[in-house]
């Protein structure tokens, strides 16, 4: 499963992690081994630049804590570039695609499924 993010709204990680980290716990006792990825490609994707590791301390504490259960978080490097963002903004655990929607479909193509999440659902 992919599960693909894009919101204009910095703070929107904060209460979509909780949402996502319950989900995937729910799934993995019901799917152990489950692969699963993130993908985040709109605004909500700069909260993750190492500057603001403090500022969105709650933020990068839960995206470590996806990475550490092998569920890696992709943002998307183009996206970011037009804002003049580099890949060495953002720490190490979170990988910078060169294209948020490209990563999406490289996941689809290996069989996984998308799951569109957002502060509305």
């Amino acid at each position: 499963m992919v599960i693909e993010i894009v919101e204009g709204d910095e703070d929107a990680l904060g209460v979509l992690l909780p949402k996502i980290r319950t989900s995937i716990s729910k799934l993995r006792e019901r799917f152990p081994g489950l692969d699963i990825a993130v993908v985040s490609h709109g605004g909500e994707q700069f909260a993750l630049q190492e500057k603001y590791g403090e500022e969105y301390a709650n933020i990068h504490a839960g995206v470590q804590s996806l990475v550490d259960d092998a569920v890696p978080v992709h943002v998307c490097g183009a996206h970011a570039g037009w804002y003049g963002i580099t890949p060495e903004d953002f720490p190490d655990y979170v990988d910078v695609s060169p294209s948020g929607p490209a990563q999406i479909n490289q996941y689809r193509a290996l069989g996984y499924v998308l799951v569109k999440i957002g502060t509305d659902d």
